[in-house]
């Protein structure tokens, strides 16, 4: 889940992906005309692509350390894009300035260490102790609500609509982690800790168009991607993750999912997601925010058998209409036109 220019995101992401579209000051410029064939091929893979990561994290900390994974798997990708970039656009194409570099390092600790490490080490463990991938993802939903409580703190003032969407995505997040009228869906800790993890996705988002950032999102993406890398290799580190640890006891379907996350969840739909920014409506491109959610829980049923409550379809439903109130509100203040 809004770098310097604009509608651009600052990571791939992962919960949530880039900074929620709220967060972002929306300049349309004329597009081209599109097929719109190409243009739904496109959604289709943020939707599912992004959807899916949830899972792919839970299979991956099956037999892989939660940090030391989540780092693999973004210093991978930052190689990988880096050398994309280094051939199609020569010698200089990763120059920044130390301030540049400096608010890149930062954002990247919060979006990816704090955001996604955070809900990776949320989803580790044996059943009923980690949280299900599709309620880590409805939780993570709520990044757009409290990006609009961080904008209360700068004198910005949300419209009745947008604050009412937050009230509402609030009320479902209380349905699924509260206990009353049954079990919680999810193991208090951690769904605690996906909250912790959603709250620092959203300072990192909102700090994100306040520090200094590489113009470009494809080289600020690089530099944020080593910075989380780095952070989490120092919290596994100090977790003890390597003490012990049997690389032949990795399952092959963890080795699957981890690369499945580098390459189509941080490279692909990242990309796809930056193409549809300049070809298709924003308020279009930003339907990922509560279709994602959507996915997870529907993947997380279907191959892991994450058990499906009234509870789950109830707060869920109800955080994913509050989502979906304040992004629509948003777009058309910045946007009429979308």
């Amino acid at each position: 889940m809004s770098s310097s220019t604009g509608s651009m995101p600052t990571s791939p992401g992962l919960p949530g992906q880039p900074a929620p579209p709220e967060t972002a000051t929306v300049v349309t410029p004329a597009r081209p005309a599109t097929r719109p064939a190409l243009i739904w091929a496109a959604l289709a893979i943020v939707y599912v692509v992004w959807g899916s990561t949830y899972l792919g994290i839970r299979i991956t900390v099956e037999t892989l350390p939660p940090f030391v994974s989540a780092a693999a798997r973004f210093s991978a990708a930052a190689v990988l894009l880096a050398l994309i970039l280094r051939l199609r656009r020569g010698r200089g194409a990763l120059r920044v300035t130390p301030r540049q570099l400096g608010g890149a390092a930062l954002v990247g600790v919060l979006l990816l260490a704090g955001g996604n490490g955070l809900v990776v080490l949320a989803e580790s463990g044996p059943e009923g102790v980690a949280v299900p991938s599709g309620i880590a993802a409805l939780l993570v939903a709520t990044v757009p609500l409290l990006v609009v409580l961080l904008r209360l703190s700068t004198g910005d003032r949300p419209r009745i609509a947008t604050m009412a969407g937050v009230a509402v995505g609030f009320a479902g997040l209380v349905v699924l982690v509260l206990p009353g009228g049954g079990a919680p869906a999810a193991p208090i800790m951690g769904a605690l800790t996906v909250v912790v993890a959603a709250a620092s996705w959203s300072i990192g988002s909102f700090s994100s168009g306040r520090l200094p950032m590489p113009a470009d999102p494809f080289v600020a993406t690089v530099y944020e991607m080593l910075a989380g890398a780095g952070a989490l290799v120092l919290l596994g580190v100090g977790r003890g993750e390597l003490r012990g640890f049997d690389l032949g006891a990795v399952s092959t379907r963890s080795w699957l999912a981890l690369a499945y996350l580098m390459v189509a969840g941080s490279l692909v739909a990242f990309t796809a997601y930056v193409w549809l920014l300049h070809h298709a409506p924003i308020s279009l491109v930003s339907t990922y925010a509560y279709v994602n959610p959507a996915v997870a829980v529907a993947l997380g049923a279907l191959l892991l058998a994450e058990p499906i409550s009234a509870r789950v379809l109830l707060g869920g439903a109800i955080i994913v209409v509050g989502v979906a109130l304040v992004v629509s509100t948003e777009r058309r203040r910045q946007d009429p036109r979308t």
